[in-house]
């Protein structure tokens, strides 16, 4: 380099470069402009304008105005930022201007429109290839691709930007979260529990208890759906154990494997989706509260998680149907028919074609091993009151409890909805595992070695869902980032949607893709962050208040979960299905059969006499009775006797 070069222009130079050209602007124009990462257009964003302190001064002094593209627009003052919302229409110049400073900017925003693009992709890829994972990656893809195409990205570069995106964006900060790091653990260590008191003969020590009751078709048919009430906290389990448990008796009884496959596949999902402490727990409440955090509602997802039980029509109705048809010893459609084939000692075998899941040995009990209900009996009692005293701890408020103004279940509800519901997930779960571990090797049942193992197999059980967990979180993210929410709320509100009929299509929507993908998780995944902040939009836009806003919000998450179950049963390729089959020894294609007219009754009247009614306001005092009733009718009426 020449030396004169050298000597006169590198000093230049490196001026140049380590001059700071923000600074400058701020210099020259008294203010900067901070616009959003991702702008959507017809949609509201928060644009910070950064004042120098002349500017500001003078700002408060005589209430300049701010101007954006000629529009006077009112604006707030947080510390040295002026903070002003504004649409974004579509791609323009948008000219800030304070008094006689001005500056421009080319804006291209994201149609809103395109927003509803990533999770209906993974709607349509889930509805044509029956699989969650690639359906939820995909709608991941396809939302970081148009903001990536929007940014001024050529679709080559924007290719390869969304895909570091997700990886380093979306699904980090999904998993980036102590909230849905508590979710993880949580279910990890319930999967452990649940394999290791499976191992050590504590759930088939229960099995055995309950199985002296059994004497009749009827009293056996009792005791499955006993037992399936029972063990609630994880549906897999009860399919697994109740089944492959109460076969034996049930064949011995005459009772039917289509009949034994209906019992053991309906009080699986209807009670892990209804009880406070199941492995479903911390996966619904993720979803409510990716929701809430959209919406601006701060109620804790636990307290709405409570709120929205006794909307829960299909799992609290589809448990009553069974006691009915057991109660009155009828059934009607090809469920009659296997009944009366069983009684003359003709059972169905079990499809050779449904191959049984590796790995699916992880719930039977160890060899040489006696059975001991206590065994199961102590850890799942840990967790039942482990969980509600951590509740009450974490949320506890002298004074509140000490004012005599409120009753027992308001003072109540307001602890727990003030309360850490994931510390308290987490102190249960944590102390019932040590308490398996401890009584599995206090009694020389399992070896360390064994025991560490079911651990890990029971770690590995809920890979499934938590994959389903973390690329749900992200494709929320997205859906969030985009306003998918927004495009909804002003679709339906366009086409006069009554946000009272709102839980029964979000219903009928969920039943639909939870059939055609087999998944009451991933339906609840692609649904959740779309519908429930939609329904909120919706209800106030219609004029209704935050509080019966709230209801129909409560009633939607309810009406989600019970789709998902409902489609979940009635579908052939849903896992929980095909493990009922497996565990009653049952032809699959039959189990499906025999069990779809009950499952569509019972969703029929959920509808009409649960979702409908409920979000017009009537009580559920009112609503169960005459769902019951009915429910009751139908056994009563169609269906036809089955001898003993």
């Amino acid at each position: 380099m020449n030396p004169i070069f050298k000597k006169a222009f590198l000093p230049l130079i490196i001026l140049i470069l380590s001059f700071n050209f923000n600074s400058f602007a701020d210099n020259s124009n008294n203010f900067s402009v901070e616009y959003p990462q991702i702008i959507i257009a017809k949609v509201s964003h928060t644009i910070k304008i950064k004042a120098n302190a002349d500017l500001l001064n003078q700002i408060k002094t005589d209430s300049s105005h701010i101007l954006i593209n000629g529009i006077n627009m009112p604006y707030e003052i947080e510390e040295s930022d002026l903070i002003v919302n504004y649409k974004f229409r579509h791609k323009e110049i948008v000219k800030i201007q304070i008094g006689e400073l001005i500056q421009s900017t080319e804006i291209n925003p994201i149609p809103l429109w395109l927003s509803i693009f990533p999770p209906l992709i993974a709607i349509l890829m889930a509805l044509s290839f029956k699989e969650v994972f690639s359906a939820l990656f995909v709608g991941l893809f396809s939302g970081t691709l148009i903001i990536y195409s929007y940014k001024g990205s050529s679709i080559f570069i924007a290719f390869f930007k969304a895909i570091f995106a997700i990886s380093d964006t979306y699904i980090i900060n999904s998993v980036n979260d102590s909230g849905h790091i508590s979710i993880i653990v949580f279910s990890m260590l319930i999967g452990s529990m649940v394999t290791l008191i499976s191992k050590n003969g504590g759930m088939q020590g229960i099995v055995n208890i309950l199985s002296r009751y059994a004497n009749t078709a009827k009293s056996g048919q009792l005791v499955t759906w006993f037992l399936g009430v029972l063990i609630f906290f994880d549906d897999y389990a009860n399919t697994l154990v109740v089944g492959n448990t109460m076969r034996p008796v049930t064949d011995r009884l005459k009772v039917s494997r289509e009949k034994l496959a209906y019992i053991v596949d309906s009080t699986a999902a209807p009670v892990a989706s209804v009880a406070m402490i199941t492995t479903w727990i911390g996966i619904e409440l993720s979803y409510i509260q990716s929701a809430t955090v959209q919406i601006g509602v701060t109620e804790s997802p636990y307290n709405i998680f409570l709120n929205s039980l006794p909307s829960r029509f299909y799992p609290f109705f589809t448990l009553a149907f069974m006691l009915f048809l057991i109660y009155k010893g009828k059934d009607f459609g090809p469920m009659l028919k296997a009944e009366k084939l069983a009684r003359q000692n003709h059972l169905t075998k079990q499809d050779p074609n449904i191959q049984k899941p590796n790995g699916d040995n992880e719930l039977e009990m160890a060899a040489n091993v006696t059975p001991r209900w206590y065994n199961a009996g102590i850890p799942i009692l840990i967790v039942i009151l482990g969980t509600l005293g951590g509740l009450l701890y974490t949320g506890w408020d002298a004074a509140m409890w000490a004012d005599t103004s409120l009753g027992f279940s308001k003072k109540l509800a307001n602890v727990i909805g003030a309360s850490d519901s994931y510390q308290a997930l987490l102190w249960s779960s944590l102390s019932a595992v040590l308490a398996a571990v401890a009584l599995s090797i206090g009694q020389r049942i399992l070896s360390l070695q064994e025991t560490t193992e079911s651990l890990l197999t029971g770690f590995k059980t809920m890979l499934t869902a938590i994959l389903i967990l973390v690329l749900a979180w992200a494709l929320a993210d997205i859906t969030k980032d985009l306003h998918t929410a927004d495009f909804i709320s002003n679709a339906l509100i366009s086409i006069n949607v009554a946000p009272q009929i709102l839980p029964a299509l979000t219903f009928i929507l969920s039943a639909l893709i939870a059939f055609s993908t087999g998944s009451s998780w991933g339906t609840m995944a692609i649904l959740y962050p779309l519908i429930l902040p939609a329904s909120w939009y919706l209800s106030h836009s219609a004029g209704m208040s935050d509080e019966a806003s709230m209801n129909i919000f409560y009633i939607v998450v309810s009406a989600i979960l019970a789709g998902s179950v409902l489609g979940d049963h009635c579908s052939p390729i849903s896992d929980t299905t095909i493990l009922s089959s497996l565990a009653s020894s049952c032809n699959h294609i039959e189990h499906v059969r025999t069990q779809l007219p009950y499952a569509l009754t019972v969703g029929s009247i959920s509808i009409f006499i649960g979702l409908i009614p409920a979000a017009y306001g009537v009580s559920y005092w009112i609503i169960f009775p005459v769902g019951l009733i009915s429910l009751y009718s139908i056994v009563h009426f169609f269906g036809k006797k089955v001898e003993e």
